[in-house]
């Protein structure tokens, strides 16, 4: 069985992203499809803005923040990437994380659990999906919206909503059956 990524996008203090991020990494693991579900969270994986000065195609990392990034995306067999929309857009700080590397992001399947007010963080969703297909990343179809105003209570916390786990689970599914039928074309000769 393969190992998931889950990558919490957003670095900004007060953030509902890391809530978000481990309700879904608790979900994966009850979904059971994966071997090892890991939780990246780009405010404690603190990558600076892109330092290295090789193009991330040649994989010569002279930083070992590089290095630590390279192989936790290389171990990934499939990635979700918890994300809110900030002005129609993804976050600077995903970018940033996806632009640091090429090929250990080459033929892995990507879902999205995307989240914000007006449109539950569609429209960065839809953003993002150029850039991830430009690396080769087959995104899912079925994905996990959360629109803010519905979903937190009065603390900030998560509500619970069976339909956002039948989401959630929908999407596992996918992730599952791509990142298999992917997984011949990672095979480096």
């Amino acid at each position: 069985m393969p190992r998931l990524n889950v990558i919490v996008a957003s670095t900004r203090p007060g953030r509902a992203g890391r809530r978000i991020g481990d309700w879904f990494t608790a979900a994966a693991v009850r979904h059971a499809g994966f071997d090892e579900v890991r939780l990246l969270d780009l405010a404690e994986v603190g990558l600076p803005f892109h330092d290295e000065p090789h193009h991330p195609s040649e994989r010569v990392y002279l930083h070992e923040h590089t290095r630590a990034w390279s192989a936790e995306i290389d171990a990934g067999d499939a990635f979700v990437l918890v994300m809110p929309e900030y002005n129609y857009g993804f976050s600077a700080p995903l970018k940033n994380a996806i632009d640091y590397l090429y090929h250990e992001w080459q033929h892995k399947p990507v879902g999205f659990v995307s989240y914000g007010m007006t449109s539950g963080g569609l429209r960065a969703v839809q953003m993002i999906k150029q850039v991830v297909t430009t690396l080769n990343m087959t995104p899912v179809n079925d994905a996990v919206v959360v629109f803010l105003r519905q979903a937190l209570d009065e603390a900030g916390e998560l509500r619970p909503d069976p339909a956002r786990e039948e989401a959630a689970a929908l999407m596992l599914d996918q992730l599952v059956r791509l990142a298999a039928a992917l997984a011949p074309l990672r095979v480096t000769a």
